[in-house]
């Protein structure tokens, strides 16, 4: 029997595999810790540093591009609107820092209406002292109202020039009580109230005023030319100074020629002698022209189809108020008129006006 050679090898104890080790995170040395803190420290500081100092050349005015802009306060002061346009105009960067500042100097209750002037050179409080009533930055303009224009021309002419509007011009006349005491008998309630007294005159007025001081700054100079002398003088000759306005103003529409107190002696004449041929109607075209458009020519089927009382064809006697403001020529026209018989007048093609005693010479001139 063979005997078996090979060695037999005890069997190996069967090898369980190793738990996987994990592996320990290294710690960060205190040092680490304190270099990224301050990374970080300096990093929020140069953020900040960059935003305070945007923030300073904002409200400083440094570093800025030179720029101009005009800029309007409304009549309710409103800090929106007016920091809507600074930055609109590049004046300013930043509205809510502006605000901020407008707040706690009290900037904002400082500022009123009118339109300024205003640059990137002016800092913020300089920007807020420039926006008050008494600013050297407040636009003027130079207004000048013509003898004859009418209210409603002056108005006009104001809104053009950037002083007020039409709306609030016309508003402000019509009902606010000014303190005159030859606007005392007249009622409250159209703008046309005030035509005859705001008087003839170069005037300057800030952008944007306020309509009220607009007015009242020509019914001032009204009161100073029609001075209580004037008045007296006007009262002693039996005539309220409604009616010498009155007549002023046909005067001023009439002529702008040194023939004043001749037609002022044909108005006088019609009203204290209606017998004499014209019926007490004073007919003068200037009246029917007061209550249409401006650019409406008065026809003769004007004469007897315009449905107003200042239409002076159809009614005897003045009309219900003066149409037009006149010059103080005029007024004193009005005041002293010539002495004669005439009771009509035409236009000559020789651009002069000439008087007739009758109907029939007057008609006689117009067919030649």
């Amino acid at each position: 029997m063979e005997r078996d050679t090979r060695r037999h090898r005890p069997e190996e104890p069967e090898r369980r595999p190793r738990p996987q080790q994990r592996r320990r995170k290294r710690k960060r040395s205190p040092l680490s810790n304190s270099m990224l803190y301050i990374v970080m420290v300096c990093a929020i500081s140069m953020v900040l540093a960059a935003v305070g100092w945007s923030f300073a050349n904002d409200m400083l005015a440094l570093n800025k591009e030179k720029t101009t802009a005009t800029i309007v306060v409304n009549e309710d002061k409103d800090l929106d609107s007016v920091v809507k346009q600074l930055k609109e105009y590049n004046i300013i960067k930043y509205g809510g820092l502006f605000r901020m500042f407008s707040a706690f100097s009290g900037g904002s209750d400082k500022i009123a209406q009118g339109t300024y002037m205003i640059d990137t050179d002016m800092d913020y409080r300089a920007i807020l002292n420039s926006l008050g009533s008494n600013s050297s930055n407040r636009k003027e303009v130079s207004v000048t109202i013509t003898e004859g224009m009418t209210v409603r021309q002056i108005f006009k002419l104001l809104e053009e020039k950037g002083v007020s509007t039409v709306a609030k011009l016309e508003d402000m006349a019509a009902n606010h009580d000014y303190a005159f005491s030859f606007l005392q008998d007249i009622p409250l309630g159209e703008p046309n109230r005030l035509e005859g007294y705001l008087f003839p005159d170069t005037y300057d007025f800030y952008m944007g005023e306020d309509p009220k001081y607009v007015i009242n700054k020509m019914l001032v100079n009204f009161d100073s030319k029609v001075d209580d002398a004037l008045r007296q003088k006007i009262w002693d000759k039996g005539y309220s100074i409604q009616d010498i306005l009155n007549i002023a103003s046909m005067i001023e529409k009439e002529t702008d020629g040194s023939d004043r107190t001749t037609i002022a002696s044909v108005i006088y004449n019609r009203l204290n002698n209606p017998g004499a041929g014209t019926a007490g109607y004073l007919q003068i075209d200037a009246t029917i022209q007061y209550v249409l458009p401006d650019d409406q020519i008065v026809t003769k089927e004007d004469y007897h189809t315009v449905d107003s009382p200042y239409n002076t064809y159809e009614h005897k006697g003045l009309p219900p108020g003066p149409v037009a403001n006149p010059g103080l020529e005029s007024i004193m026209a009005a005041l002293n008129p010539e002495s004669t018989n005439y009771y009509y007048y035409a236009l000559g093609d020789d651009g002069v006006h000439h008087f007739f005693n009758t109907l029939s010479e007057h008609e006689a001139f117009l067919n030649s």
